[in-house]
């Protein structure tokens, strides 16, 4: 999004050289688009780094120029009027043209680039795919950096749709139409229990499911957990005894304990190398998933996302060729359908 950094007050709204359209300050929308979003003069302030007393002479312009309150105080916060609605996506994509033609360069060389790049995806995405991400793009890109952002950090495709990340990696069906995608892997899912749990043997059944006390995913903003969601669709529900808040603290958590998770395969088959766990079938069919990368559609023709674009690519193809994370640890135990 466009940002307007180290203005003092009054900034850009004062100065002699500001764009022009049909008497309006084309510099507003800037501050428009900030305050529909966050629907609070401080921290619409705060985006664009402006003071307080800057916004809210921003904000008297806009209701000058477009005769209407755009945001008006309602007990402690502030509502928008059907305009500001009307005015919300229309002004936002104008930004992000606007946004889009000034970054946009002929050429990428990341040998001497110092660009940054922003990717929001869950840390078993990050766990499973980045590490070798970044060793390839260390390599040839020493300037370029990073910023893994977790896709429970507020509503991921309001984000997404602001263009304030690069790219966000999400479960295919997840994704928004509107913009761009490609497919990196594949994954179904595996039962985790401790190498030691007296209750399951080499195979599990659906009613040992049902009744084990189970650790599952819940994150603090609301993101589609994809086994819940499989599971709420097979009218199942589980025994719920501990709430993790990321994917990586699940197999710690089963450790010394009878409880089970419901995992992703590869993560699942990661941890096992390292811990007291067994991997086994699930008791019933859970289809497998995808998880892809999505961008904004302004900026499918960005050679420096390009570049990036092939690396994840390239790493996501070669994880799915090889062998599965824990050829090397013990086998799954298969298990008869219960």
């Amino acid at each position: 999004m466009l940002m307007y950094r180290g203005h003092s007050e009054g900034g850009f709204w004062g100065g002699s050289r500001q764009m022009q359209f049909r008497q309006l300050d084309l510099n507003l929308l800037v501050a428009l688009d900030a305050l529909l979003t966050e629907r609070n003069i401080t921290e619409a302030g705060r985006r664009v780094f402006l003071t307080q007393s800057a916004m809210s002479g921003a904000l008297a312009r806009l209701r000058e120029h477009f005769a209407d309150e755009l945001l008006i105080q309602v007990g402690r916060k502030m509502m928008t009027t059907p305009l500001a609605d009307s005015l919300a996506d229309p002004v936002r994509e104008i930004l992000l043209k606007i946004d889009a033609a000034i970054k946009t360069r002929p050429e990428f060389d990341p040998s001497t680039s110092h660009r940054r790049f922003s990717i929001m995806m869950s840390d078993y995405v990050s766990t499973l795919l980045m590490p070798e991400v970044l060793r390839r793009a260390e390599a040839l890109a020493p300037r370029v950096t990073f910023e893994v952002l977790s896709n429970d950090v507020g509503n991921p495709f309001e984000i997404l749709d602001r263009a304030d990340i690069d790219f966000l990696i999400m479960p295919d069906q997840f994704l928004q139409k509107e913009h761009p995608s490609q497919p990196l892997f594949d994954d179904s899912y595996s039962c985790l229990v401790w190498a030691d749990n007296p209750l399951v043997g080499d195979t599990l059944t659906q009613q040992q499911y049902l009744e084990l006390g189970h650790v599952f995913i819940q994150f603090r903003v609301r993101v589609p957990v994809i086994d819940e969601w499989f599971l709420t669709k097979l009218g199942l529900t589980r025994r719920g005894e501990v709430l993790a808040n990321n994917f990586n603290s699940v197999p710690h958590l089963v450790v010394g304990t009878r409880r089970i998770a419901t995992l992703q395969r590869r993560l699942a088959e990661l941890y096992a190398r390292y811990l007291p766990l067994r991997v086994l079938e699930p008791p019933f069919e859970l289809p497998s998933m995808t998880e892809a990368l999505q961008w904004h559609k302004d900026f499918g023709d960005d050679p420096g996302r390009a570049w990036l674009r092939g690396i994840m690519g390239s790493v996501a193809a070669r994880m799915v060729k090889s062998a599965s994370p824990a050829s090397t640890s013990r086998p799954i135990k298969r298990t008869k359908r219960g």
